[in-house]
């Protein structure tokens, strides 16, 4: 009778030899958490698509960042409903707009102890939920919106914000911005773009969560899901134009984008776990179809082994303490 030449099952044999031939690893450090703060809230409100996860006041965001840095998470991505809207997203730049009130204020809870990073998007402040100015007839106008984009980056830096991100997907976004801030001097100023962002259908829960008031689609900027060579080229523009570090979001309908962009740029590659995708997880959890911790321990170390080397996830703190009991 003839045995294996190669017996692959010697290195699964125990828990112990698992974890120390294990090739991917992910640790607290590598999440970075997504948090929405609703201007005139006294108390935070729960959002229905996406059990778990609220629209807090500014007490509520402070206490759950001092969460978050106690937990390890790397950092904190902070988004603003404001109550007020209009054609070009005035309270986006206004120093006493939600998110630039709630970023200072992070900062000054956690700021040395956390990256404290602010999404620079026009959307959740226009009427109309587009990421941009629009033209008479109802396009976006590129190049008036990272006139846009310049003013609420020098707006987010002066709250203290460590990093930006350029969500957008506006064509020559990043120049735009790193030149503005390094004319005010913001150098240090991290800049993280949204790379490949896809759209997609994984949006809908983040919706509802930033009150959005988008009528139509934003596919004449965001990238067909057909097509992954061109997120990779998306990636090099945005090198090449001085991101520091770019993302693939959605992550999972994309891991094979994030593995090819991880392939193609030096700089560091992140993935954003987005709203569908938690969505997903706890409505088939909460039906008793899936094993809740196994499926979203699994997802993130999908993400992190296709070339993630960070991920923002609304399980980070869940994830981090999990992470801390496995060690």
């Amino acid at each position: 009778m003839s045995f294996p030449t190669h017996r692959l099952r010697r290195l699964r044999q125990s828990p112990a030899v698992r974890r120390l031939v294990r090739e991917t690893h992910l640790v607290p450090s590598q999440l970075v958490l997504p948090m929405f703060v609703r201007e005139g809230l006294s108390e935070s409100q729960p959002i229905g698509s996406m059990p778990g996860v609220v629209q807090h006041s500014l007490d509520s965001l402070r206490r759950h960042a001092a969460d978050a840095a106690a937990a390890g998470v790397g950092g904190v991505m902070l988004f603003g409903v404001p109550t007020v809207r209009d054609a070009v997203g005035s309270g986006a730049d206004d120093p006493d707009g939600i998110l630039n009130v709630a970023t200072a204020a992070v900062v000054a809870e956690v700021g040395d102890e956390i990256v404290v990073q602010s999404d620079l998007c026009l959307d959740e402040f226009t009427d109309h939920g587009h990421c941009g100015v629009l033209t008479p007839d109802g396009a976006v106008d590129n190049d008036a919106t990272l006139e846009r984009y310049a003013a609420m980056a020098i707006a987010q830096a002066s709250a203290g914000s460590h990093l930006l991100g350029l969500s957008g997907m506006m064509d020559g976004q990043v120049a735009h911005v790193r030149a503005a801030l390094d004319a005010e001097g913001f150098t240090d100023t991290i800049l993280l773009a949204y790379a490949a962002k896809y759209a997609g259908a994984f949006y809908g829960p983040f919706r509802e969560a930033v009150d959005s008031q988008l009528k139509g689609d934003r596919r004449t900027y965001q990238l067909d899901p057909g097509n992954g060579r061109e997120g990779v080229r998306e990636a090099v523009v945005d090198v090449a134009e001085g991101a520091d570090i770019v993302m693939v979001k959605p992550a999972l309908p994309y891991l094979d984008v994030l593995a090819d962009v991880r392939a193609s740029v030096e700089v560091p590659v992140w993935a954003y776990q987005v709203s569908g995708e938690y969505a997903m997880i706890e409505a088939a959890a909460a039906h008793g179809w899936i094993d809740r911790r196994g499926a979203i321990t699994e997802s993130l170390l999908g993400i992190r082994r296709a070339g993630a080397d960070a991920i923002l996830t609304y399980w980070a703190l869940e994830a981090a303490a999990w992470l801390r009991e496995s060690r």
